[in-house]
């Protein structure tokens, strides 16, 4: 690209920073790129993507505006700059249910229990059927394929991959491992929210419960009547009562 249309680039990108209410930055590293064009069609409903250099975004976020220079702040690499006009904790939300499916590779961590499931494969029998007995997948011989003959938990959520798994499930095509849209932060009318901040609406309902539940127990325990514990408290005392009863008749 000329340097001419370098900078019409990034004065078109500065324009769209100033015309859309919410700009964010997703970092692209590690994500394949087929299925990061599965999510951007998915992100398309409701926000746009563009793919630009580093370069290319100080020179934009200097041009649209001191505000915009938090994003540059942001430190990313590889990455993609995102428009939209929802509020940032709607949008990260949208964008946080957005995943997509990939094979696992070596060391990776598996986020979910893995199975391999009964039936015919489309490996050809031969030299194969070793990785399946190495990895304790009982397997046999049908019709010149390889067959699997019990369903078999072959990784444990939190478990490493497996250079022999990740190849063996490759050759399954099973996809194992999610990919998701890595969210460094969305500018939003001149605030920054970074994706510690964002991360709070799927923290704060259960720092609520959790909050919600402490209150309920300490005014139970110390008696303190509220339309929100009275059956409770009730409920208690009739328990006391009949225990304290109990120990009179039989002290009689």
């Amino acid at each position: 690209m000329k340097k001419e249309e370098k900078i019409a680039l990034a004065e078109e990108i500065s324009k769209e920073m100033k015309s859309y209410k919410t700009v964010g930055i997703i970092d692209l590293h590690k994500i394949p790129t087929k299925e990061f064009k599965e999510m951007r069609k998915a992100l398309s409903e409701f926000a746009k993507l563009k793919v630009i250099k580093k370069s290319t975004l100080k020179f934009a976020c200097e041009k649209a505006g001191e505000e915009f220079k938090k994003l540059f702040e942001l430190n990313p690499n590889q990455f993609a700059i995102l428009f939209s006009n929802e509020d940032p904790f709607s949008l990260f939300k949208k964008i946080s249910s957005i995943t997509s499916e990939t094979y696992a590779k070596e060391n990776d961590i598996a986020e979910e229990d893995i199975w391999v499931y009964a039936g015919p494969t489309q490996i050809k029998a031969g030299p194969s059927i070793s990785e399946f007995a190495k990895l304790k997948i009982p397997a046999g011989v049908e019709g010149g394929f390889i067959a699997v003959k019990k369903d078999t938990q072959v990784a444990k959520k939190g478990d490493k991959i497996s250079k022999e798994l990740a190849a063996l499930l490759r050759k399954l095509k099973i996809k194992a491992k999610k990919v998701r849209l890595n969210v460094l932060g969305l500018l939003h009318e001149g605030t920054l929210y970074t994706k510690d901040t964002l991360n709070l609406i799927f923290d704060y309902p259960k720092l609520l419960t959790h909050a919600y539940q402490n209150a309920l127990n300490l005014s139970v325990n110390i008696g303190y009547p509220t339309k929100e514990n009275i059956n409770i408290l009730i409920s208690k005392c009739y328990l006391n009562a009949k225990a304290i009863e109990n120990l009179v008749v039989k002290n009689e």
